[in-house]
């Protein structure tokens, strides 16, 4: 990891300094050192308030950035930030996606393809049929688990999910270091070896009750798609379904029992609008999920032939209009709209609204290296 991080972290540890306050000073300075050395005055010609200012310039005084990133090393928690090429790919495509994630285990190309299965703590035992049914059924097709390792139906998927040979990822509302609740450290150990911890708390953050509904932003920010198993009516878990909504992602509501306190809040997401699941093999069949494993597959594929080839060399990070992509390639536009919905499907490109096309990033690599060759 490069040094340039290391400010990563140092703004990261800034209360007040979100994901929109985190990119102006980055637009304004140009990098995250040069936004953490910044006078007061030019912190606040960039657009922070005076208390902001204030606590950045007295925490700069007070912290030892260097001890931290020691630290970082010691605990074995890796850094991500907006700059790497693996931070979670369908996290960095929400609105205000965090700046920095602190990971302890591991994240895969394969981890794309993520469904969080959240609810309540009380979990009844029908819904701890369904969180269990669920998770190994997800793992069994290929999908990571994703939840926040809380007590009941979290913990239920996770496990579920491990026991069936697949991924999960638990994403925390305290430091990757302060595992909660306490006897879940089993749990979090055997994930980091099929998954992994991530927060983007910093490290040391105890698990205040405050922490908890913000984190859920990343579980569903994460993931294709959102099940709630149960959940009261003011359960946290409708938090993370708000939050795929918002994020334009599909959300599933298991029914329950109209009489159970556990199904109030599940049962009014359904009159609300929301789907519901009746059996796993409905959320496989809603998500057009039936070819993910070949999917994941063939996203290892470079381009089969001298049309994707030619489409692949025009992409790139920066969005294209498919009209530009077309006078580049110099190719017919139903040539183009079909090869890229086929290397679309293939995992080779992303469409990122309005007919507008990206090369995905690490296969770039791939192919860039290949054509040196």
């Amino acid at each position: 990891m490069s040094d340039a991080r290391l400010f990563w972290v140092g703004l990261n540890l800034v209360k007040g300094i979100g994901a929109v306050r985190f990119k102006a000073l980055i637009d304004h300075f140009g990098d995250a050192q040069s936004a953490w050395e910044a006078s007061p005055a030019a912190l606040r010609q960039a657009g922070l308030t005076e208390k902001i200012t204030a606590t950045l310039v007295k925490l700069r005084a007070s912290v030892e950035l260097y001890a931290i990133w020691d630290e970082l090393a010691e605990k074995n928690v890796r850094l991500l930030t907006w700059l790497d090429e693996d931070y979670p790919r369908r996290l960095r495509d929400v609105d205000q996606s965090p700046p920095v994630l602190y990971l302890r285990g591991e994240l895969l190309p394969e981890d794309d393809w993520a469904v969080a299965v959240v609810g309540t703590r009380r979990v009844s035992a029908y819904g701890r049929q369904v969180a269990e049914e669920l998770g190994a059924f997800l793992a069994r097709n290929g999908l990571t688990v994703v939840s926040g390792l809380a007590r009941g139906v979290d913990a239920i998927a996770h496990q579920a999910a491990l026991n069936a040979g697949g991924r999960t990822l638990a994403v925390l509302g305290s430091g990757v270091d302060r595992v909660y609740p306490p006897e879940h450290r089993k749990l979090a150990g055997e994930m980091m070896e099929c998954g992994g911890l991530i927060s983007d708390y910093p490290l040391g953050t105890p698990p205040e009750s405050y922490n908890f509904p913000p984190r859920n932003r990343i579980i569903s920010g994460l993931s294709l798609a959102t099940v709630i198993v149960e959940a009261g009516q003011k359960s946290g878990a409708l938090i993370t379904g708000q939050f795929a909504v918002e994020q334009g992602r599909e959300v599933f509501a298991v029914p329950g029992n109209i009489y159970a306190v556990s199904s109030k809040g599940t049962n009014r997401l359904i009159q609300q609008g929301a789907a519901p699941l009746l059996k796993p093999e409905d959320l496989i069949e809603a998500l057009d999920l039936r070819m993910a494993s070949e999917q994941k597959t063939a996203r290892k594929v470079l381009p089969a032939d001298a049309t994707e080839a030619a489409l692949f060399d025009v992409l790139g990070s920066e969005p294209l209009h498919v009209d530009e992509i077309r006078a580049q390639a110099e190719l017919p536009i139903e040539q183009v709209s079909s090869t890229l919905a086929l290397m679309e499907l293939k995992g080779l490109v992303r469409q990122v609204g309005g007919m507008q096309y990206v090369a995905v990033r690490e296969l770039q690599a791939d192919y860039d290296e290949k054509k040196l060759d």
